[in-house]
């Protein structure tokens, strides 16, 4: 495995199955934006790969109704106490590519919170994290 090691957890997630628009008010959506990015585009930096730092950072991303995260307004709603994650699930925010929030059928501009989890294979779960280690294949599922 390549440094390339951050899960996403189940991409974007709109708050209380809501969002909100650019001036913070709530609005409801039918369809929550889904991230549409081939390659994951966040970059584990490469000093806290060799030593299995692991964390959790929270964006807030404002996605336009075109699927594109608007020029400077994502923020660190949950840091993960480490400068270098914190800023490498920023850098990749700008290359994030969403198919957007919809309602009544037309496209609309929402905020998600949109979490990335920087995982190393050779380090030990985190707390919360026993869904994702070594999981358990049964001989019914591949």
């Amino acid at each position: 495995m390549t440094r390339r090691g951050v899960l996403l957890s189940c991409g974007a997630m709109l708050a209380a199955c809501g969002g909100d628009a650019s001036d913070g008010a709530r609005v409801s959506v039918d369809v929550a934006p889904i991230m549409i990015n081939e390659a994951f585009p966040f970059r584990y930096p490469a000093s806290l790969w060799a030593q299995r730092v692991q964390g959790d950072v929270v964006l807030r991303v404002f996605v336009d109704t075109n699927g594109v995260p608007v020029a400077d307004s994502t923020r660190i709603a949950t840091s993960s106490g480490i400068p270098a994650l914190d800023s490498a699930a920023l850098q990749g925010a700008s290359r994030l590519r969403f198919s957007p929030a919809r309602r009544n059928d037309a496209p609309l501009a929402v905020a998600v919170l949109f979490p990335v989890l920087f995982r190393h294979p050779d380090a030990p779960p985190l707390p919360g994290d026993s869904a994702l280690s070594n999981p358990v294949r049964r001989p019914d599922f591949p």
